[in-house]
């Protein structure tokens, strides 16, 4: 049998509510608690899979503190782009890497930093390191 595809809007708004929860450090497993569901249907929900419906996605914005439109943002621009200028949109691959561990840790990380000086050195030693990588290809 077929791996279920994802209908595009409901995989938007999946990645929407994980990025959400993400920020606000909750897990799967609490966010399903609140809504009186196992973490394996948060999973399905934020991957697409099972559809999230009206009445859930309201209850999943009060929980996450944010309007039900948060979960829509830019989905009409995003899903609607010129089919193969997909790869000069750089906005799909910052939200992937925000919504990665890796991306969510060093973004919090980085934002506790205060000082301006040290984020541009921190920003300039990410260039030079990221340049070096692109030379070595």
């Amino acid at each position: 049998m077929p791996k279920k595809q994802a209908n595009p809007v409901d995989a938007r708004v999946g990645h929407r509510v994980r990025l959400r929860r993400m920020l606000m450090g909750m897990s799967q497993e609490r966010l399903g608690e609140l809504l009186g569901l196992t973490f394996q249907q948060v999973q399905k929900y934020e991957k697409g899979v099972n559809r999230i419906g009206a009445g859930r996605l309201f209850e999943i914005a009060g929980i996450l503190s944010v309007p039900v439109s948060f979960f829509y943002e830019d989905a009409e621009a995003a899903l609607t782009a010129t089919p193969g200028f997909a790869e000069d949109d750089e906005s799909g691959s910052v939200m992937e890497f925000i919504s990665s561990g890796e991306g969510l840790q060093l973004t919090l990380a980085f934002m506790r930093i205060k000082d301006s000086k040290v984020r541009r050195r921190i920003l300039d030693l990410v260039r030079e390191l990221s340049d070096e990588i692109e030379k070595e290809h």
